[in-house]
C-alpha cells in the first residue's frame, strides 16, 4: 500500500512538472517602491533628457530638453574628445498639458555616421559631452529588449541588467514612464533612462498609458509624440505611431495597438506596402514590436489584442516575419512558431515581454493547461537580449532581475524562416496578398 501511494506521489508530480510553466522552485521577489527625484537646479540653457534614435540609413536622431527658449538645437560630434569635427542644426518643438508647460524639445539629426563606430558629441553648444556608439552594418548584431518600464525599484534594476549586456540597439514594445498625465514624471522618466538611451538608439512605440487623453482638452499621444520623435517620416508613414528600420540584416517593424488597424486604415495601408518593400536578400530578418500580445496564456489583457490579429496577422504571415515583440501583459511568455492561434512551423514566434518594472506590479495568473503553443512563461521582471548571428541563426535570451545578468532564466537558438525554407514555399501566396 505504501508503495502504491509514493508511485502515485510521484506520477501527480510528474504531472503537475510537466503542466506548469512557473518553475516551482522560483520564489517570486516583493514588490519594489516608486522611485523619486529629488529636485535639482539646473541652469536653463544646459541640456537635460538627452535621448538618441535611428534617423535613416546612417543618421541618428539626438533628443534632449533645455529649460531655455532661445537654446540653440545645434548638435557638435566628432570621433575624438572634445573634437568636434561636425555639427547639426535641428528642429524644436513643445506643448502645454492642463497646467504644465514643458521645456523646448528639441530633436536634430547627425551623419552620415560610420558603421559600429563611437562619436562623442555635445547638445546646443555647451553643456556635458556625451557618447554613443553607432549599430554596426552587417551581422552580428544585438538588440536589448523591455517594455513596461515605468519608473520603481525594479525599473532601475532592469536598466542596471542592461547596462551590463553588450547591446546594440534598444527595443522598446510600449509604456515607457508611466505618467499617466503627471506630466512631471515624464521628466523623472527622460533622467532615469539618459544614462542608456544617450548611448545607443532607443527605439520605441506606443503603449496605453502613452496615451494621456483628456476630452476636450488633451489629444491622445501629445506628450509621447513631442519627446520621443522616430524615423516615421523616414520610413513614410504618416504617423509617429508606427514606422520602421533597418539596422544591420535587419527589417524591424513598430505598430499601434492604439490607432486604426482595420483594413481601411492608414496603418494597415502603410505596413502592406512597408513588408511589399522588405528585400529579403538586404533584411534577412523580420521583426515586429506592437503593445497588445497576441498569443497570451496569462489571464491578465486576455483576449485584447484579437481584433489586431485578425487584421494584421495574414500579412504578417504571408511576408515571413520572424519574430514578434509586444508588451502590456506585466509577464514574460515566449511561443512556438504560430499562425492562426495554432503551431505552424513557418509562422512566427511571438514574445511577450511586458515586464521592465513597472508600477502595476505583475500578473501572476495563467490560464491551465498551458495552450499547446506556449513554450515559456513565468511572471518576473526582467530583460531579454537579441543576438542576430546571421542571416540564418538568432539566439534569444531572457534575464531575471533578481539573477546576476549572466544568467539565462530562457534561452533558445531561432532558425530565421530564410532559413527554413519556408519562404521559398509560400513565395506565390505571399505575393498576391501583399501586391497593392
Amino acid at each position: 500500500m505504501e508503495t502504491k501511494r509514493m508511485i502515485l506521489v510521484i506520477l501527480i508530480s510528474v504531472l503537475l512538472s510537466l503542466s506548469l510553466p512557473v518553475r516551482t522552485d522560483y520564489v517570486r521577489p516583493q514588490p519594489r517602491k516608486t522611485l523619486h527625484f529629488p529636485w535639482k537646479p539646473k541652469h536653463p540653457s544646459l541640456p537635460h533628457q538627452v535621448h538618441i534614435s535611428l534617423a535613416g540609413e546612417n543618421h541618428m536622431r539626438i533628443s534632449w530638453i533645455t529649460d531655455d527658449n532661445s537654446a540653440p538645437s545645434i548638435v557638435e560630434y566628432g570621433t575624438l574628445p572634445g573634437q568636434y569635427t561636425f555639427s547639426s542644426s535641428g528642429e524644436t518643438t513643445s506643448y502645454n498639458y492642463l497646467f504644465y508647460s514643458s521645456g523646448k524639445i528639441h530633436h536634430t539629426v547627425i551623419g552620415p555616421l560610420e558603421h559600429d563606430t563611437v562619436y562623442f558629441y555635445r547638445c546646443g553648444g555647451q553643456g556635458p559631452e556625451f557618447q554613443l556608439k553607432t549599430p554596426p552594418g552587417q551581422f552580428p548584431v544585438t538588440f536589448a529588449v523591455a517594455g513596461d518600464l515605468g519608473q520603481t525599484g525594479w525599473t532601475k534594476s532592469t536598466l542596471d541588467h542592461i547596462d551590463q549586456c553588450k547591446y546594440d540597439v534598444h527595443l522598446l514594445p510600449g509604456d515607457l514612464s508611466y505618467a499617466d498625465c503627471m506630466q512631471h514624471l515624464w521628466d523623472n522618466f527622460g533622467e532615469l533612462v539618459q544614462p542608456l538611451a544617450s548611448a545607443r538608439p532607443w527605439m520605441v512605440t506606443q503603449g496605453n498609458h502613452e496615451k494621456e487623453k483628456i476630452p476636450f482638452f488633451t489629444d491622445a499621444f501629445e506628450s509621447y509624440n513631442a519627446r520621443w520623435k522616430m524615423p516615421f517620416e523616414e520610413s513614410e508613414s504618416t504617423s509617429n505611431l508606427y514606422y520602421s528600420f533597418e539596422v544591420a540584416g535587419v527589417h524591424v517593424i513598430m505598430l499601434g495597438s492604439y490607432t486604426d488597424y482595420d483594413e481601411l486604415s492608414d496603418q494597415y495601408s502603410w505596413l502592406k506596402a512597408d513588408l511589399s518593400k522588405v528585400d529579403r536578400k538586404k533584411t534577412p530578418w523580420l521583426v515586429v514590436l506592437f503593445h497588445v500580445p497576441w498569443y497570451n496564456s496569462n489571464h491578465a489583457h486576455q483576449g485584447e489584442g484579437d481584433r489586431m490579429m485578425a487584421a494584421m496577422e495574414p500579412l504578417l504571415y504571408a511576408a515571413g516575419v520572424d519574430l514578434v515583440f509586444a508588451g502590456h501583459v506585466h509577464a514574460y511568455e515566449r511561443s512556438k512558431r504560430v499562425n492562426k492561434g495554432k503551431s505552424d512551423p513557418c509562422g512566427t514566434v511571438h514574445i511577450t515581454i511586458g515586464d521592465g518594472g513597472n508600477r502595476e506590479g505583475l500578473a501572476q495568473k495563467y490560464i491551465h493547461p498551458t495552450p499547446e503553443w506556449s513554450m515559456f512563461r513565468e511572471a518576473s521582471f526582467g530583460h531579454g537580449e537579441l543576438k542576430i548571428v546571421n542571416s540564418t541563426h538568432a539566439f534569444w535570451s531572457w534575464h531575471r532581475n533578481d539573477d546576476d545578468e549572466p544568467v539565462r532564466s530562457d534561452q533558445v537558438w531561432i532558425t530565421s524562416l530564410i532559413g527554413s525554407g519556408c519562404l521559398a514555399e509560400k513565395a506565390y501566396e505571399s505575393s498576391k496578398i501583399l501586391s497593392p
